[in-house]
């Protein structure tokens, strides 16, 4: 269901729907070998979509949709649960650490922070309508950026004070014969620079109670709300974008799942303006509000690479160092990938 590489790379943490986690050693023989040992850890009492670890590489930080988090030990040979918080209620999507701050996301609508070691609570507020779906901290972590099952995304400063808001509105889509929201920001992922964020999902949906769509990544300034680049296949493809990962060296990996499984990469070289936050006197001098950029036609980025997968996507993440990518598969498998 979800995947992630430790920050030194030597273990693969996936997650199954038998609701446990599961450690991979990664570390090679001699003659190059990855014997790829595995490690059952039971905790949660429910699937786990979120993984991340502690910014002093101590701790590995799981939360799951019991609404618990949970930190383990980073990779010793059986691992068990140190501390838990329940943090919301409900299921928990988002998560993501900076310092000493655990940050979660979660169906409640909640953004809540809890404070390594002992997961001690600090700040919780109602951020969003909806569901929660991502939770991150910029990366100098200044700010925290929250995205819904709306397509709506909200930047908020340390204090949990709301900066800005916008959407990216083709990964939402109201069902009026359903009843229902289907879309959502189902991953996204920081510009190398930290200046803009990709954001996939799933849109021109012709059936939300089967899912029937196309998968998208929008590319978004989030200080200033400008969508930068709508990446889209060559292909038509039924399905949605369950992972995006942008690379140091200057591309955009995308993957999904429905219709079978697809692997993706575009280049990033459309120009995103530098992340510094609009003058107070923007409006006065353009007579704009900088909080509301002009809406533009933009014309979609097609990749250069495209390659079909075994199965259905769930998940992916990058390597720390860019060389290998790890995707987790529908039908219970994670692979990993060296990229050249």
């Amino acid at each position: 269901m979800a995947c992630r590489f430790s920050p030194n790379g030597k273990w693969l943490y996936t997650s199954a729907q038998d609701n446990t986690i599961q450690q991979w050693d990664l570390t090679a023989d001699k003659d190059g070998k990855i014997a790829g040992k595995k490690v059952d850890m039971a905790g949660h009492a429910s699937w786990t979509r979120a993984i991340g670890f502690s910014a002093d590489n101590k701790w590995l930080i799981t939360a799951g949709y019991d609404g618990l988090l949970l930190t383990w030990p980073l990779g010793v040979p059986f691992p068990e649960p140190v501390r838990q918080a329940q943090a919301h209620t409900g299921w928990i999507r988002g998560l993501d650490c900076h310092g000493e701050r655990v940050l979660t996301g979660g169906n409640d609508g909640r953004l809540a922070i809890h404070l390594l070691p002992d997961l001690r609570p600090g700040k919780s507020w109602l951020a969003h309508d909806c569901h929660i779906y991502q939770a991150s901290f910029s990366p100098d972590g200044k700010f925290i950026l929250s995205a819904d099952l709306k397509g709506r995304l909200k930047v908020w400063d340390g204090a949990g004070q709301l900066v800005r808001e916008f959407s990216v509105a083709a990964l939402h889509k109201y069902d009026a014969g359903f009843g229902a929201d289907i879309g959502g920001v189902r991953a996204w992922s920081f510009s190398p620079d930290g200046a803009s964020i990709a954001c996939s999902g799933i849109t021109n949906v012709s059936n939300a109670f089967a899912g029937v769509g196309n998968p998208l990544i929008l590319v978004a300034n989030w200080l200033t709300g400008e969508i930068r680049a709508e990446l889209r296949s060559k292909e038509a493809f039924q399905g949605t974008g369950w992972g995006v990962c942008w690379h140091k060296s200057g591309f955009i990996l995308g993957a999904a799942g429905g219709n079978g499984g697809m692997l993706w990469a575009w280049k990033d070289d459309f120009k995103a303006p530098p992340a510094n936050l609009p003058k107070k006197n923007d409006k006065k001098e353009t007579g704009k509000d900088p909080k509301k950029p002009e809406d533009k036609k933009l014309e979609p980025v097609n990749e250069f690479v495209a390659q079909k997968l075994p199965d259905n996507v769930r998940d992916m993440a990058l390597s720390a160092d860019g060389k290998r990518l790890a995707i987790a598969y529908q039908g219970g498998i994670s692979r990993v990938y060296a990229l050249a």
